[in-house]
C-alpha cells in the first residue's frame, strides 16, 4: 500500500514531482553556450548586424582593388595589412551588437540575475562574438584572394589558424569594452575608441605572419608573431574574464 493511500493524501503525479523538484542552475560552460546559442539565433534570425559588417568587409575589399595601383604596391605587400584593417573595423559592428540587444527590454538585468557566474555571462557573449567574427572571416578571406589574385590553395590553411587566433584576441577585448560601453549615451563612438588601441598589437602580429605565409618565406619567421599572438590571446581572455565581474557588479 502506497504512503499517500496510508496518510489519505491525494497522489501526486510525475509532472507534479518534476516542478516540486529543486531548480538546479545550469553550469559553466552549460550557461556560456545557451547564451552564445542564443545570442546566434537572434542574430541569424534579424541579419543585421552580420549583413552590415559582411557588406562593409566585401565593399572595403572591392574599393580598395580599383583605388590600388599595382604598378606601385605589389598586392602581395598591400593584402595583408588591409585585410586585417578591415577585419577589425567590420569585427566592431559585431561587438558592439552583443550587448546592445541586451538594452532594449532590460534582458541583461535578467541575466545578471540568474543563478549563473559573471564569467559565464561574458564567456557566452564572446563565444557569439567569435562565431560572428568567424562567419565574416569565412566570407572575406577567400573573396580578397580572390580579388587581389593571390594562391588561394597554398595559404587558406594557415590563413585560416591566424585568422582564429586573432579573432580570438579581437573577441576578448572588444566583448569587454562592449559590455562596458553598451548603457553609455555614445556607446557606438566610445566602443572603437577604446578598443582600437588594443587592437593595434593583433593587426600588427597578424599582418606581419600573414605577409610571410603570402610571400612563401620560411614558417620559421613568422613564429615569434604567432607566439605575441598567443600570449596576447591567454593574457586578454583571462582578464578580461576576471575584469567582467567587477564592472557587472556596478
Amino acid at each position: 500500500m502506497s504512503a499517500d493511500l496510508v496518510t489519505g493524501d491525494e497522489p501526486t503525479t510525475s509532472i507534479e514531482r518534476a516542478t516540486l523538484a529543486p531548480f538546479a542552475p545550469p553550469g559553466f560552460l552549460a550557461a556560456a553556450l545557451l547564451i552564445a546559442r542564443k545570442d546566434m539565433v537572434v542574430e541569424l534570425r534579424t541579419r543585421t548586424a552580420l549583413l552590415a559588417a559582411l557588406a562593409l568587409s566585401l565593399l572595403s575589399i572591392v574599393i580598395f582593388n580599383f583605388a590600388w595601383d599595382p604598378t606601385a604596391v605589389a598586392a602581395i605587400d598591400l593584402a595583408p595589412g588591409l585585410l586585417w584593417v578591415i577585419f577589425t573595423f567590420s569585427g566592431l559592428l559585431g561587438l558592439h551588437r552583443a550587448f546592445g540587444i541586451e538594452q532594449a527590454d532590460r534582458a541583461m538585468d535578467v541575466l545578471l540575475g540568474a543563478p549563473i557566474p559573471r564569467g559565464a555571462i561574458y564567456t557566452g557573449k564572446a563565444l557569439g562574438n567569435l562565431l560572428f567574427v568567424l562567419l565574416v572571416q569565412a566570407v572575406s578571406i577567400p573573396a580578397a584572394l580572390i580579388v587581389y589574385n593571390l594562391e588561394i590553395a597554398r595559404i587558406i590553411l594557415p590563413l585560416s589558424g591566424i585568422a582564429l587566433m586573432a579573432a580570438i584576441g579581437l573577441v576578448a577585448v572588444g566583448t569587454l569594452f562592449g559590455a562596458m560601453t553598451t548603457s553609455t549615451r555614445a556607446s557606438e563612438l566610445l566602443l572603437p575608441v577604446l578598443a582600437l588601441p588594443f587592437f593595434v598589437p593583433i593587426v600588427m602580429a597578424a599582418a606581419q605572419a600573414t605577409t610571410r605565409l603570402m610571400s612563401g618565406r620560411p614558417a620559421i619567421e613568422a613564429v615569434g608573431w604567432l607566439k605575441l599572438l598567443a600570449a596576447y590571446d591567454l593574457v586578454f581572455a583571462v582578464a578580461c574574464a576576471l575584469a567582467y565581474g567587477v564592472i557587472a557588479d556596478e
